[in-house]
């Protein structure tokens, strides 16, 4: 957790005072995720709770949540649909940063001609804004269209140009691009974003963007040397891509993740129905 995490906050307490409490009231803890991924992180997170850790699984959505008749109909994803159709295959950088994150206007400056530099065309999902450039529903750049209204994520993801994701590390956003096996760069902002960053650097599934450690800036050049890393045909690319690919294999395991989840509703049913749960599922 962030140094924020320990202040004072309206309530008059921490966030970090918050969570050892609620921690101290529980009887076990869920966690969203699974041994095959987490073995170590989650024995240790016993260890140091001394309450049960249950993994209920990654919970990958799935694509049958979107209805291919209705999408006829939808203007939007009609349009980004012909726009991905008419790019290489692998040639195109999906970029989102969820709904939380607001870019001020030298970060908003610095991703964008960071992903002018890098070459590649790119799909950019702004949702959130903390400055003043003026984005309008859809606006196109020399490379790539910034995109302000929603958008199908997993469709977006599992289509045949998307070849990286740049995304600032929310977990959900790894889950559902992992389990398509498409490689990540990461630009981590807050929260838990740099230790899942750091998790799945670890895996080599993605790579991070470097920040100032004086600051905690980043540049356009050191965002767009790291796109080219994991873009580029080359051996390093390859690496990513491949490892991404094995990943696949666990985080797009439906099975394996309702298992998770069975044994879950097997552990509740067994216990007192009157436990106390705490499920971090973020």
């Amino acid at each position: 957790m962030s140094e924020d995490h320990n202040e004072e906050n309206e309530s008059g307490v921490s966030d970090m005072f918050r969570l050892h409490q609620v921690l101290g009231g529980v009887d076990v803890v869920a966690v969203r995720t699974c041994m095959e991924i987490e073995a170590k992180s989650i024995k240790s997170l016993q260890n140091q709770c001394r309450k049960p850790v249950i993994p209920a699984g990654l919970l990958p959505p799935s694509l049958h949540l979107f209805n291919n008749e209705d999408s006829k109909y939808d203007e939007n994803w009609n349009t980004i649909l012909k726009w991905l159709d008419e790019q290489e295959e692998r040639s195109v950088i999906y970029v989102a940063f969820g709904s939380e994150v607001a870019l001020n206007d030298e970060e908003f400056t610095e991703i964008t001609m960071g992903l002018e530099l890098s070459g590649f065309p790119f799909f950019w999902v702004l949702k959130k804004q903390n400055s003043s450039p003026d984005v309008s529903s859809s606006m196109e750049t020399k490379r790539g269209i910034i995109w302000t209204n929603w958008v199908p994520q997993l469709k977006i993801l599992v289509h045949k140009s998307v070849g990286g994701f740049l995304s600032h590390s929310g977990w959900s956003s790894v889950i559902e691009s992992l389990q398509f096996g498409c490689p990540l760069i990461m630009l981590p902002f807050q929260n838990e974003q740099g230790l899942v960053a750091r998790l799945m650097e670890e895996k080599m599934v993605e790579i991070k963007v470097p920040r100032n450690e004086h600051d905690g800036k980043f540049t356009r050049d050191s965002l767009a040397k790291a796109l080219r890393s994991v873009m580029l045909e080359d051996d390093k690319g390859k690496i990513y891509r491949n490892h991404a690919e094995k990943m696949s294999k666990i985080f797009g395991d439906r099975q394996l993740h309702q298992k998770y989840i069975d044994e879950f509703v097997d552990y509740m049913v067994i216990h007192s129905p009157s436990s106390k749960i705490i499920a971090k599922l973020y």
